[in-house]
């Protein structure tokens, strides 16, 4: 009987695998429509009252997005506001969706991770994750290796759909 090679593992095919740099930690939506006047209305003293007296901790190292669920005309000050209180609690404070706030999570990790690992080499961007990787992530990461990697597949070893090969 033939040993079993596993010939992935002896290649110089590099996985880059976007669930490595998922950032750990709670995801929290705050609207601000609940602090004003019957969803609508910004009354500044109430506001800041309302503010001043809510439980921040309930965001201890999560990553908040603010947003506003109703049409009322919200000044930016208010999210402002909203941000010092969570600043002292909060990893990071966004302004948008959930999904927009990943994407923009993302973009500041790929934008400050070290691609020398995959200088001229095949790389392989892992399809499956566990975790929630945005579409764009995929586009994010394509661009930041290309000028790096001699070539990228998309997927797993065993089934990688070419992506990209330096001419």
């Amino acid at each position: 009987m033939e040993e079993i090679v596993n010939r992935v593992a002896n290649s110089a095919l590099q996985v880059f695998d976007l669930e490595d740099y998922f950032p750990e930690g709670p995801r929290f939506t705050i609207d601000v429509s609940q602090w004003l006047y019957e969803g609508f209305v910004l009354r500044e003293k109430d506001f800041r009252e309302q503010l001043k007296n809510y439980d921040w901790e309930t965001y201890k190292n999560g990553f908040v997005a603010l947003s506003c669920s109703t049409d009322a005309i919200v000044p930016a000050w208010a999210f402002m506001l909203i941000t010092a209180y969570l600043e002292p609690v909060a990893q990071k404070v966004f302004w948008g969706t959930i999904p927009q706030m990943e994407i923009a999570l993302y973009q500041e990790l790929l934008q400050n991770l070290d691609y020398t690992a995959y200088q001229d080499k095949p790389v392989i961007i892992k399809g499956c994750s566990k975790k929630p990787v945005p579409q764009e992530v995929y586009v994010l990461a394509t661009q930041k290796l290309m000028p790096i990697a001699k070539s990228i597949m998309f997927g797993e070893a065993c089934s990688a759909v070419p992506v990209y090969k330096r001419k």
